[in-house]
């Protein structure tokens, strides 16, 4: 399915990215600059970026791992004195 037609990008394309994104880095935050960054590509309207991200989220290689999970909770905690 093409998600975005200024730039010719399936949803195929998309989860192809992130899955190469995360392979290559499982600690990478993945946005959806980087995939049209790492297709070659730009984005030029606009208007598919609700699609688009609807099928960046439906992958499940999109989460943030579990140890960078609460790290601004943990930060704070690590600073309040007892």
């Amino acid at each position: 399915m093409i998600v975005c037609s200024c730039a010719h990008i399936s949803d195929r394309d998309i989860h192809q990215a992130i899955d190469w994104m995360r392979d290559a880095d499982p600690y990478t935050l993945i946005t959806p600059g980087k995939i049209y960054r790492a297709l070659g590509k730009t984005p030029e309207c606009g208007a598919c970026i609700r699609l688009f991200v609807d099928k960046m989220r439906s992958n499940d290689k999109l989460g943030v791992p579990a140890e960078l999970r609460d790290l601004r909770r943990r930060a704070r905690l690590a600073t309040v004195p007892e």
